[in-house]
Formats: C-alpha cells, structure tokens, sequence
C-alpha cells in the first residue's frame, strides 16, 4: 500500500476513507440486526434503524466500488504492483528461478489458465493447466513458439491448430505468445494459454504485450551488466546507476499513488517513465545531442518532482542555444542532479538545482549548481580521488573519465563547494562547441 506516502502529504484518497467507514458501517449494522434476531426480546427501534443504516452503507459502498475512476485507480495501481513484483522478481535476470516466479506471479490477474516463459529452445518457466507436464528444462513443443521466436512478432491465436496442438486433443484452445527480445535478437518468449478465444480481449492483448516489454527491458538491462566492451569498471557502475532498482520502485509506488490521486498526471508520467528507460538503454553507448542529455535529465528530475514535491525540489536549466547541439557521451548531466537530489537535500527546506551551459570561444562550461548542504573541503578534494568508490565519487569520478576520454586533453571537472551553502560541479570540454553533427 502506498498510503504512507499520501498520509505524508495530507492528502488521503476519497475512495479509500469513505470505503473502510462504509464497510465498517456494514458490519456493524450487520451484527446489531443479527443479534436482535437471535436475541429472546428484540429490540424493533433497534432493528429499523440497523437495518437503514446497513442498507444506506451498503448502497453507498457499491456505488463507490462501481465508481469508474474508483475502479480504474484499483486496476491502475494492481497493474503496476504487479509490474514492480516482476522487476523484483528478476533482480538478477531472467533465469529459471525468476521466470517461474514471474509466471506464478502473472496467472492470477489475467483470464489465461496457463503462463510460460522459454528460451529459445526451452521452457524456463510455467505455471497453471498442466504444469506437472511442462517442467523447466523441457524442449518446446508448439510450431507457433518456433515462429515467434524466428520472426519476432507477437502472435494471437484462437485455434489449437494455429498454437501448434491436435484439434479437440488438448484443454488449450487460444494463446497469446509474444517475444522477448534484447535489441534485434529474440530470446525468448512470453506465453499466455486460454480455454476459450473469447477470453481473448483487448485488456489481455494489452497485459500480454505490456509485461512482454517490461521484460523485454529487464532482459537488455541485465545484458548491459555482461557487456564485456564497457570501457572501465566506473563506466559499468554508472550504467547500473541508471537503472537502480530502487529509483524503478519509487517511481512506480509514486506513479501508483497518483492514480487515486491525480490519474491525469499518473498517465504522463507512465508515458515519461516509458521514454526515460527506453532512452537510458539506448543512449548507453552513442554519441547524443547535449540537447537530448538535458531532456533526459528534465524527465529524471520529473518523477523525483512527483515524489517530493514541488516546495522540496527545483530545477532550472539556462542552456545557450549553440551548446544544445554539441555532442557527448550520453549520462553527464543526470548523475549529476541525481547526485544533487540524493546527497544535497536538505532536512527542511527547498533544494535549487541550476544547470548551465556557455560557450566561450570554442570550449564549452557546463555547470550543476545546487544551494543544498554543501561539503567541506577535504570531502570536496576526496571526490576525484581514484580510491573514491562511494556516494558521490562514483558517478562524478565516471563523468571525470568520460569528458576526458572524449574531449581530450585540456578537459577537466571541477568541484567547488561550502558545507551549508551548496555545490557546484563543473565541467570544462575542451573544443565542445565545434563537437556537432557535422562530425
């Protein structure tokens, strides 16, 4: 639940409060008429007025458990607790363990009978109608799984011949099998199995091909882990960063906790959660436009935004239009601020944080500037230090390597800061405004 968010900010949804005084109203108007049935000498006054009360509550409990925006803020947050039980579920990837875990964990909220996982050879995970006869390790048998896993697309069948099995043989009669893939390469699939075609909707198309690209994601960010090509062990640090499980969980919670209260909002920041984790992945080895760097970073701060609010939290950005096209390794700027969010926010108060970034002749100065609660100086010059291998030193130290392996010689990181008044980290690029498209 994610009301100790909301308790937090005043801000208790309606449905919930005026669901539990119903439900509780219920109950007792329940047992007073009960007991004034089974009681020697009832009590008429008594009983009439129970038996309002439990009639006008109950009333009212249905109708606010029918209440479409009610109903859709339940489905909305079930959906992405179940999404976070998934990402959980896959801490280490998408082994046998985790995919059996995940089928389990998907079953009970769609109208499939069975859920699968395989590779692309055999089953890894499965759970529901016959499991006994589809243990792990066991070779794929349905000719439509084979397709799939060949061309990549995402298949709704609503016969047995068309899944692969005898007509009237088997208790399968509909699927839905959608690929797992890690760029262009297909690694396995995601098999939702029916009783009938007419369980087949458009909500479990959505379910189905959903959690496919939810592990789909997962899938390449675990792949990302193995990529042996990554220039350093502080460049792999950084890209885990990225895709910390903790920052995943908290904005989902957050998201979760909007569509009760704000579902507009909630929807917006689906939509931006989708971009910024397609992004993080696909920016992980590119050159990207410095413009599309500060629209990253924008969406990152938006749901830390959400999180916190808007009296916790700023973020103002003055970038000169020449500097938006310059080109940079991607991740600069978001360790940064996040870096800002996580170790200067102060206990009270508002947290300021200034991105800037000038031209002055053909360098380029990028500046993350925060008003939060600074350092001293020996932690200040221990920052850049190679044995510096926690909190901040890790992604300022990456940033340092970065710029520098790109820019050249002359490019550098500067680090200023004064406990109780706030930080400032600049980076110095060397040739960075004739670094454009035309290279």
């Amino acid at each position: 639940m994610n009301v100790d968010i909301e308790d937090r900010r005043g801000n208790l949804p309606r449905f919930f409060t005026l669901e539990m005084l119903m439900s509780v109203l219920v109950a007792l108007a329940g047992l007073v008429i009960i007991w004034n049935l089974v009681a020697p000498e009832a009590n008429v006054l008594v009983l009439f007025i129970a038996g309002v009360v439990f009639t006008l509550a109950i009333t009212v409990l249905i109708r606010l458990l029918m209440d479409p925006d009610s109903v859709r803020a339940r489905q909305s947050n079930a959906v992405l607790q179940l999404a976070s039980q998934t990402l959980e579920a896959m801490g280490e990837g998408l082994d046998a363990k985790s995919s059996q875990r995940i089928c389990s964990l998907l079953l009970p909220s769609t109208a499939a009978i069975a859920v699968a996982i395989t590779d692309d050879h055999s089953i890894l995970g499965y759970a529901g109608y016959e499991e006994s006869h589809n243990p792990t390790g066991a070779i794929i048998r349905t000719q439509a799984t084979y397709a799939t896993l060949a061309d990549g697309k995402t298949r709704v069948l609503f016969t047995p011949e068309e899944i692969g099995f005898p007509n009237g043989a088997h208790g399968i009669n509909a699927a839905i099998i959608v690929p797992l893939a890690v760029g262009k390469d297909v690694k396995g699939t995601l098999k939702f199995y029916y009783r009938s075609a007419n369980h087949i909707s458009e909500t479990q198309k959505s379910i189905a091909v959903g959690f496919g690209q939810l592990l789909s994601t997962q899938m390449a960010a675990s792949a990302l882990e193995e990529q042996t090509a990554l220039a350093t062990k502080m460049e792999l640090k950084m890209l885990q960063s990225q895709i910390n499980p903790h920052f995943l969980f908290n904005t989902i919670n957050t998201i979760a906790s909007l569509t009760r209260t704000d579902p507009a909002q909630a929807r917006t920041l689906l939509r931006e959660f989708a971009k910024f984790y397609r992004s993080t992945l696909e920016d992980s080895r590119d050159l990207i436009e410095f413009q599309r760097e500060v629209e990253q970073t924008q969406r990152y701060f938006m749901f830390e935004l959400a999180r916190f609010g808007e009296d916790r939290l700023e973020l103002i950005c003055d970038i000169q239009p020449e500097v938006n096209e310059m080109m940079v390794p991607p991740f600069l700027l978001q360790p940064l601020v996040e870096n800002a969010v996580r170790h200067a926010m102060p206990s009270e108060g508002k947290l300021t944080i200034r991105v800037t970034g000038m031209r002055t002749g053909d360098d380029v100065i990028v500046s993350v500037i925060d008003d939060g609660n600074g350092m001293t100086q020996e932690a200040c010059q221990n920052i850049l230090h190679p044995s510096s291998t926690q909190g901040m030193g890790i992604a300022v130290g990456n940033v340092h390597d970065r710029i520098c392996g790109y820019f050249g010689p002359g490019t550098r990181l500067e680090v200023e800061s004064e406990l109780g008044k706030g930080t400032t980290v600049r980076l110095v690029l060397v040739d960075g405004a004739i670094r454009q498209w035309h290279e």
